[in-house]
Order: C-alpha cells, then structure tokens, then sequence
C-alpha cells in the first residue's frame, strides 16, 4: 500500500495541517507540494510578523492564514495554530514546519498511528544514523547536543524516543485539549514542555523516521538558543516533579 492509498481509501479522519511560519515566502510551497493530495482536511498557516512574502505566497496557494500583529515567538506562534485547529472539525492535528527542512510525504503514516490508537503523539526522527544526519547538513554541534540530550531525556522520562527535538509533529485532538498549553513559553522551549507535559498526562508517544534537509532557507536556532532551549527542558522536568509531589503547583500539569 502506498501513501496515496492509505489516505483515499483507508483513512477517515479529519486532518488539520498547522504551519508556525516566519519567512517562509521562498519554501512554502514546495512544502505543500510534497503532502500528498487530499490528505488535510484543513491547512492553517500562522504567520508571525513576517518580513518576507510569506501571506501574499500562502494566500496565493488557497490557504487559510492568520497574521500576527507582532512577532509572538516560535511557542506563542504554535499557540494560535492548536487554538485554531481546536476550532475545526480535526480529529488529528499535524504541525509542520514550513521551511521544507522535513520530507511532508511522513505526514500520512504520523496521522495513520494516531488513527489506529497506537500513539496520541507521533514526532517525526530526523536521525537513523549519524552519517545520513550529518549528510543531510546538520551542523556536527546540534547533532552531538542532540543525541546526549535526547539520551539524558528517554532516561530520566522513561521514554525511547529517538528524536525529543524534532518540530514535525502529530497530535490527536484529545492531546490538544487536555494539555494546557497557552500556559507554555512562547520561544523554543515549547516543544519541550508539550512533550513532558504529554508524558506527565500519560499520552503515548512514538515516532517514524523522516528525511530532513539543512539548507540556507531552512530554519535553524544558533548554539546560544540551543542551550536556553536545553535549560527550559531541565525546568519544566523540575516543575513537573515538583508538582506530582505536591510541593509547587503548577498550571501546566494541571
């Protein structure tokens, strides 16, 4: 069975796409090109406050798009995408960024474990190997931090998960509306609170490895961001302890 059969003939939910974009006027399309025909139901883009053609190219392609006023961050911008996929008919929501760094062709098999009841969050692993990694243009830096880091988390959370830092990722709805997620930071350190808030919930989560591309238009955060994205991993890991013992309460777990 191909992608296109599992979507025309065997998938029946209703799929929302989410794009969290900034300056993605020069890839956007090529983004949209590879997810397979038909599949989304509903394809949202978020743009923050870009500098860039990014709405006049997404309002070209049909899309829907909703503008920020200001530049919210990389979380505050994820926010307004779950708000409006919660405000559709989607059963699974699918955030994808939309710099073409990850192959979008994955998004049917992500969607298809979340139909099937195998997992409530499907992230996509960009790293199978170091050499096919490393070939397709991650800095060595961000490979090495990435590997001790996502180590140090399936340990201490109990996980396997082989990439805790991908940004392509599928939800069910049920995720979505039970993690209190406008509670998170609005930079990078979102994506790593939603996923120790998701384990904190007991949700499932598993992955499916998806090529990735590193490329001048691609969107990458420097070294500097890297590390205070690591640190916001370490306190929400903190804060989560902290409040299944009982001694600080905390929004996000609640």
């Amino acid at each position: 069975m191909n992608l296109s059969d599992l979507n025309t003939r065997d998938f029946k939910p209703s799929i929302a796409i989410v794009l969290p974009a900034y300056n993605a006027g020069l890839t956007l399309e090529a983004t949209l090109e590879e997810l397979p025909k038909g599949f989304a139901t509903h394809i949202i883009l978020v743009d923050d406050f870009s500098s860039d053609d990014t709405v006049k190219k997404a309002n070209e392609l049909g899309i829907k798009v909703i503008e920020h006023a200001n530049n919210r961050g990389y979380g505050g911008n994820q926010k307004t995408c779950y708000a409006a996929a919660l405000d559709t008919d989607a059963d699974i929501v699918i955030m994808l960024h939309p710099d073409n760094q990850y192959d979008a062709r994955v998004a049917p098999v992500m969607a298809s474990l979340i139909h099937l009841g195998i997992c409530d969050v499907v992230l996509g692993n960009r790293i199978r190997t170091r050499a096919e990694a490393l070939d397709g243009g991650m800095p060595l830096w961000k490979y090495v931090i990435n590997r001790l880091s996502t180590f140090s988390e399936n340990l201490v959370l109990g996980q396997s998960i082989g990439d805790f830092h991908s940004g392509f990722r599928a939800y069910s709805r049920e995720v979505l509306e039970r993690i209190p997620f406008v509670e998170n930071s609005d930079d990078f350190a979102f994506d790593q609170e939603f996923l120790i808030q998701a384990i904190s919930f007991d949700f499932k989560i598993g992955d499916v490895p998806v090529p990735v591309r590193y490329f001048d238009e691609a969107s990458s955060i420097s070294f500097r961001r890297s590390v205070r994205y690591g640190m916001g991993a370490v306190s929400a890991f903190t804060a989560m302890k902290l409040h299944r013992l009982k001694i600080r309460r905390d929004k996000r777990f609640t």
